[in-house]
This record gives C-alpha cells, structure tokens and sequence, in this order.
C-alpha cells in the first residue's frame, strides 16, 4: 500500500515537473520570437556590400590576390556597419 501510494506521489511530481519545463520554454520561445535583434546602423545586405565594394576597387592595378584580399575585407566592413 506505501509502495502504491509512493510510486503515485513520484509519477504526480514528474508529470508536474514536465509540465513546468514546458511552460518555462514556451515562455523562452516568446520572448525570444518577440523581440527582433536591432539592425546595425549602416549595415548592408552581402550583395550591397558585394557591388559597393566591386565599383570601389574597380580599375586598381594590383594583383588578383590582392584584388580578392581587399574585397573579402571592404565586404565583411560593410557587412557590420563599419563603412
């Protein structure tokens, strides 16, 4: 009978337990969802940073590799906001 009435009280403390864990992570999904990260100022999409960069270095007399180095560079610049 206290074997019974010990294994009820234990599933009744699981099934609470669970259903906390759920409730707690609907919660951190809406706040989560909610809020949008803020946009960087002056930040562009790859493929503004791409063109904008391409037209900067167009015509320079240097080799491919440092054409390439140069772009990665002024593209991960951009891409963060940092003109």
């Amino acid at each position: 009978m206290i074997k019974m009435v010990s294994a009820v009280a234990m599933a009744g403390l699981m099934l609470a337990a669970t259903g906390m864990a759920q409730a707690q992570e609907r919660t951190f999904r809406k706040v989560i969802n909610s809020n949008p990260p803020a946009p960087l100022h002056g930040a562009m999409t790859e493929a503004q940073a791409r063109k904008a960069c391409r037209m900067e270095l167009a015509g320079s007399r240097e080799s491919k590799a440092s054409i390439r180095t140069k772009t990665k560079l002024c593209i991960d610049q951009k891409m963060q906001g940092n003109s």
